[in-house]
């Protein structure tokens, strides 16, 4: 289906794929919930062929569906005072890369040291009229690839492609101890907030978390491993890979001994996901930080 963006619009030519199906059926296949669905129908913030026409109206294929869906910047995120490190930009989507011991977000208003406002500084200077959205979390402690949405649009779709597993995030992490095999396993234990430390988090409590994992390489006494995620809980490899005896190095939380490393040793080097627009399979990676690669170099 070929789409154009026009302003603050997006035009959707409509092909046979949403051809006699109905406005409001081709707003179900972007997950837009049922506020925003009679929010746009009561704005008028949609045309078909150039006319508002009710949400009930059949589609053709060869019509041309015009729809809002880009936001104004709502200041949320004051610009900070520096442009975050961009792996990834097209009219949709940001993908930046997060240092560590930085949070994607902050934990009070007055506090303005966050990859998003990073983000919201680099939108300024770019001239950019966007309100500053994320799609996933990591780990203040945790660097890493991050996605921003740019187009409000087509958030409720990438949130629901997080919830199926179908954005696969991969991470790097160095551990204590060496694996018999290059096998993949699975980590299926529950996490929950550790009620004697509020700082850390615990195998116990009703919420499912699962990591996959593997190895990539033994080393004298320690191992890098490559992690995917399938729940995205605090803390969530640092604990489970804890839990089976590898704790991750330079983890001052969760490794009795962390060793030289000053930080924990977990990095997140890989996304991949089908971009909803173009269709084309989007990978992204980035290195190893310097101080993390020097122990596998």
């Amino acid at each position: 289906m070929e789409t154009i963006r026009k302003h603050d619009d997006l035009v959707f030519h409509i092909d046979k794929e949403f051809a006699n199906k109905t406005i409001h059926d081709f707003f179900n296949a972007f997950h837009l919930s049922r506020k925003t669905i009679h929010l746009f129908t009561q704005n008028k913030a949609y045309t078909l062929n150039g006319q508002f026409v009710p949400n009930t109206t059949l589609l053709k294929d060869g019509d041309w569906l015009q729809v809002k869906a880009y936001e104004h910047d709502d200041g949320m995120y004051v610009p900070g005072n520096k442009a975050p490190e961009i792996v990834f930009e097209d009219d949709y989507f940001l993908v930046v890369n997060k240092p560590n011991n930085l949070p994607v977000f902050p934990s009070s208003k007055d506090n303005t040291n966050s990859l998003s406002h990073q983000v919201s500084f680099y939108y300024h200077s770019q001239g950019y009229d966007l309100p500053v959205r994320f799609i996933h979390r990591l780990d203040d402690e945790t660097g890493g690839l991050v996605i921003y949405v740019k187009c409000t649009f087509l958030q409720p779709l990438m949130d629901y492609l997080l919830s199926i597993k179908a954005i696969h995030r991969h991470y790097l992490a160095l551990v204590e101890g060496n694996f018999p095999n290059h096998k993949e396993y699975t980590i299926d234990k529950p996490i929950a907030r550790n009620r004697h430390d509020a700082k850390k988090m615990r195998i116990g409590g009703d919420k499912q978390a699962i990591t996959h994992y593997h190895l990539i390489e033994n080393y004298e006494g320690y191992a890098l491993i490559e992690c995917e995620l399938f729940t995205g809980r605090r803390h969530q490899i640092r604990v489970h890979l804890a839990a089976i005896g590898h704790p991750l190095l330079g983890d001052p939380l969760y490794n009795k001994h962390p060793g030289q490393l000053k930080r924990q040793a977990l990095y997140a080097y890989l996304i991949e996901f089908i971009h909803p627009i173009t269709k084309e399979a989007i990978r992204l990676t980035s290195p190893l930080p310097a101080d993390i690669a020097q122990y596998v170099d």
